[in-house]
């Protein structure tokens, strides 16, 4: 299984940052093309990706470019400079219904046999963002078999619905948790919403706890100070684990008693319970942060 509990986006037009990201470890790297790319400068910030693809590729971390929308003119030429074997998938913003996803995999379908790729290997992410993509979300996730995960976007929702981010996220309650729950019924990645205030630490860790309580299982970092932070939110504490390890021994141990169900401390212990406990403890990695991510 590939975690993908901190997703950092660089600036494609910033080679700097794109030479420096080579030395962080978030869990994928996002260079983007889309909204952090002034729209002069997005065909030099594509040559700039692609030429520097080989370099994050060898890091190891999965390479995820982030092209433009379907209705920007510039997605194919985007994906033309990124398909190959050093992606891992793509991502897109805007998606608003399945027939767009179906779009997004038939220009990959017409790169991949040029890049020497199998037909169907690069993944997708597709931005659920828009009060059309809301409404048909669990339709966008299940879309196409490349899709490994799914991502909000409360900025550019707020914006199609034409009100004001708040300091309680109470307007994005409804979408955020849709997307969480259209994700999870497609069996894919639930990743939220960058969090913009990057120099408030505590409360960049608060958002990604209440994201996680929320279902999602990653979240997009603008930052490299945010990747840490990031990863220990969606990561389980060593109590959580402890606890997760006691469970799955006492219900293995009513399973060979031929029980169903068992207690611990108090409290019942039966298969969905069971369950939780091993599939937290699948995602028990420890967070792999360099130094200069925590400055």
């Amino acid at each position: 299984m590939t975690l993908l509990r901190s997703l950092l986006f660089v600036p494609g037009n910033r080679a700097d940052m794109l030479d420096k990201a080579a030395g962080l470890s978030p869990d994928a790297f996002i260079p983007d093309m889309e909204d952090s790319v002034p729209a002069a400068e997005k065909a030099a910030a594509r040559g700039t990706i692609a030429g520097r693809l080989p370099r994050l590729a060898e890091t190891g971390i999965p390479v995820i470019p982030r092209v433009n929308d379907l209705e920007s003119g510039l997605i194919e030429d985007d994906l033309a400079a990124v398909v190959g074997p050093h992606v891992l998938g793509i991502s897109v913003g805007k998606i608003d219904s399945a027939e767009d996803v179906r779009r997004v995999a038939r220009l990959l379908d017409s790169l991949e046999p040029a890049a020497g790729l199998e037909s169907g290997s690069i993944r997708l992410i597709p931005w659920i963002e828009t009060a059309r993509g809301i409404v048909n979300a669990y339709e966008i996730c299940a879309a196409s078999p490349r899709i490994i995960a799914a991502a909000f976007g409360a900025e550019d929702f707020t914006n199609d619905m034409g009100i004001e981010r708040s300091g309680t996220d109470h307007e994005i309650a409804y979408p955020r948790a849709a997307v969480s729950v259209a994700a999870r019924a497609a069996r894919v990645t639930a990743l939220d919403t960058p969090f913009f205030r990057y120099r408030d630490t505590d409360g960049l860790r608060l958002d990604a706890l209440t994201a996680r309580g929320l279902g999602f299982r990653g979240k997009f970092a603008i930052h490299p100070a945010q990747v840490r932070p990031i990863i220990e939110a969606f990561s389980p504490t060593e109590r959580e684990i402890e606890n997760a390890r006691r469970v799955v021994e006492a219900f293995e141990q009513a399973e060979s008693a031929g029980r169903a169900s068992t207690s611990l401390d108090g409290m019942v212990i039966d298969v969905p319970v069971a369950r939780r406990a091993r599939a937290l403890l699948e995602t028990a990695a420890p967070p792999r942060c360099r130094p200069q991510e925590t400055a």
